[in-house]
């Protein structure tokens, strides 16, 4: 058997750029890009908590330090600058690597500094 799980989330990143005419994906500033462990090119989902859109497309390498969410091409009409956004990535792992599993959760600020990070999303309350 393996356990589809989710391996990093970006929570509540906001979009810098929405560019219609770039060739798709998504560019994400190459330092949440190496803290999160999503690679380049990598698969990733997009949850858009403001408008409710779910997309999927790949992540790309943006500059180093600048903060920059870009949605391009044919997602750009599914998010635009200012939405925030759950991006998330998910890997399959074996049920004995799933023993000692802990994603990578970064969270964000307005302007895409790092809040935090964490490993694990705390227990709902009822």
């Amino acid at each position: 058997m393996q356990c589809t799980m989710l391996k990093a989330k970006l929570h509540r990143a906001c979009v810098t750029h929405a560019e219609l005419n770039y060739e798709g994906s998504c560019a994400i500033d190459g330092e949440l890009l190496d803290l999160s462990g999503i690679l380049e090119y990598e698969q990733i989902h997009i949850y858009n908590v403001t408008n409710g859109e779910r997309f999927s497309t790949y992540a790309i390498r943006a500059e180093e330090g600048s903060r920059v969410i870009s949605i391009n091409g044919a997602a750009a009409h599914k998010a635009g600058v200012g939405d925030r956004l759950i991006i998330c990535v998910y890997a399959i792992y074996t049920p004995s690597e799933v023993e000692n599993f802990k994603p990578r959760l970064i969270y964000c600020n307005a302007d895409n500094s790092v809040s935090h990070t964490m490993n694990a999303i705390p227990v709902q309350l009822a």
